[in-house]
């Protein structure tokens, strides 16, 4: 017997939770794509000091709306290319460059 008060088959068991990742967007110059740059620490496992790691996403921007310098949230799909595997879902802050011209 199962404690879930939902069918198996039901939409809310359908879909497990997606992987999200913030990050900077370091190029925008392809056309409904762009990278983000992911920064994390990792612990160093003989010296125990947290060193910085980085990843590089592709990911689909389908408004073309985030920019370069932009700090966007992301979140994992099904493959749309050869390297895209993500897709743009919003932008948390514009670029302080562009903040400052449209002032």
């Amino acid at each position: 017997m199962s404690t879930n008060s939902q069918p198996s088959g039901s939409p809310e068991n359908a879909r497990a939770e997606r992987k999200s990742a913030r990050g900077m967007v370091i190029s925008a110059k392809m056309n409904k794509t762009i990278v983000v740059q992911v920064d994390r620490k990792v612990r160093h496992p003989l010296y125990e000091k947290f060193v910085s790691r980085r990843t590089k996403l592709y990911a689909h921007d389908e408004k073309c709306e985030a920019k370069t310098g932009d700090v966007v949230e992301v979140v994992q799909t099904r493959p749309l290319s050869k390297l895209k595997r993500w897709r743009l879902v919003r932008v948390v802050q514009k670029a302080q460059a562009q903040a400052q011209a449209q002032a």
